[in-house]
């Protein structure tokens, strides 16, 4: 089994994490191969001891992808895991919450079950974002999280209608809008207001950002709809999209955010019967359930 190994270094000090990940691999009779999540490695001093490959080479015949670091770690590592064919991901939590993360750096020794196949793959839906522009997609791009639509740093609300399959169904004026994935409702989502979601469920929440209206409220659709953001077109005001938490993309008057489930899934690997409750509640309270 040809496992790869992608550490935040700004995360994994010294690449301790990844030291002890290696040691339990290589004993359990696994091959390993190191990449960095975000690329860089041009551009920073390594342990002389530690060969970094490209990812291209890394994910070269790769079976699964176990990455270190927090949230977005995990957010980008996943994608890398869908490029190179859907490999699953496991996640080791080095950041504050790590709501994907299966192990905490304590439990590594558990990483030698993966060569016996003795684990569990998870499924979550991702949603396909894009955004036309007097008919043409000029953006695109794949959310697990969220795609966010938001104001720019003027303290100035926006007006957005969201559609549901083409139907008005709802219209605001306020920060902004996060469309989530189950995974996702942990997070923006969460933090705005929004429901909590069980990751494999396949539903779309829509989580109005600050509504300076009593009646917008968070919803939660279907997974089948395709929802639909419209920036008011006679405002000038800046709006900007988000797909989980990446780079900004500034939309113009008229464009058209389109958001619907995506055909692919991101396989998280579970090691652990830990339950969805139980990981919230250590999380969200810190305190772990009878």
């Amino acid at each position: 089994m040809k496992i790869v190994l992608s550490p935040n270094p700004y995360l994994d000090k010294d690449f301790t994490a990844v030291r002890t990940a290696q040691s339990v691999l290589a004993e359990a009779g696994c091959d390993t191969a190191l990449t960095l999540p975000f690329g860089g490695e041009d551009r920073m001093e390594f342990p002389r001891d530690m060969k970094l490959l490209s990812a291209q080479e890394a994910f070269r015949g790769a079976d699964l992808l176990i990455c270190f670091g927090g949230d977005g770690t995990i957010l980008h590592a996943a994608k890398d895991a869908l490029a190179h064919g859907g490999i699953p991901v496991l996640g080791v939590n080095l950041g504050s919450m790590g709501f994907m993360a299966e192990l905490e750096p304590g439990g590594l020794s558990l990483l030698a079950r993966l060569p016996k196949g003795d684990y569990k793959v998870e499924k979550r839906m991702l949603l396909d974002v894009a955004v036309r522009r007097e008919g043409k997609v000029v953006f695109r791009d794949t959310a697990l999280n969220d795609a966010v639509l938001t104001k720019g740093a003027v303290a100035r609300v926006i007006d957005l209608e969201v559609l549901a399959d083409g139907i008005l169904m709802s219209s605001f004026p306020g920060d902004g809008v996060v469309i989530g994935t189950p995974t996702g409702s942990t997070a923006y989502s969460m933090s705005a207001g929004g429901p909590i979601v069980e990751p494999t469920a396949e539903n779309i929440t829509v989580t109005p950002i600050c509504p300076h209206a009593l009646y917008a409220r968070s919803m939660v659709l279907d997974g089948s709809r395709t929802v639909t953001v419209l920036p008011d077109e006679r405002s000038r005001k800046a709006v900007y999209l988000s797909v989980d938490g990446g780079k900004a993309f500034h939309l113009k008057q008229g464009d058209r955010v389109e958001l619907r489930k995506s055909r692919h899934k991101v396989r998280l690997i579970r090691l652990t019967d830990r339950s969805f409750y139980s990981i919230i509640n250590e999380k969200l309270t810190g305190r772990t359930p009878r």
